[in-house]
């Protein structure tokens, strides 16, 4: 499914939909920040995603960085919530939302990683480049 993100234009569809999320800054032992390029959309971004209803914050962003990337994270801390009106992101399949995202820190703990349906490519930058 394609995502078109819009900042502060006029030409942005109205939101039909409030989606809560969590995305998480994990960092290695070097210092370093992982991202993805999303695949909905081709930005680079931090991982994370939707909340399910029975999920919490923190066990979204846990989930949405394994499904997303393969890599295990524990989360450290709490980094800020964050909803803009002027963010608008639509959807192919016709839904356009406004995010409200929690954005933890977090550090790697395991797993390996790999590529999913909803990323092109993963990478650790420095962290003054993240």
């Amino acid at each position: 499914m394609a995502r078109t993100e819009y900042y502060d234009d006029r030409a942005a569809p109205a939101p039909n939909s409030l989606v809560v999320s969590a995305s998480a800054v994990v960092t290695n032992e070097g210092g370093e920040v992982f991202i993805q390029r999303r695949a909905d959309s081709g930005l680079w971004a931090l991982p994370g995603g939707g909340m399910e209803m029975d999920d919490s914050l923190q066990g979204t962003a846990v989930r949405e960085v394994k499904e997303e990337t393969g890599y295990d994270i524990e989360i450290t801390g709490l980094i800020g919530t964050y909803i803009d009106p002027r963010h608008i992101i639509a959807y192919s399949d016709g839904e356009v939302r406004r995010q409200f995202n929690v954005c933890f820190r977090a550090r790697l703990v395991g797993g390996e990683p790999q590529l999913s349906d909803e990323s092109l490519e993963i990478r650790w930058v420095p962290k003054g480049r993240a």
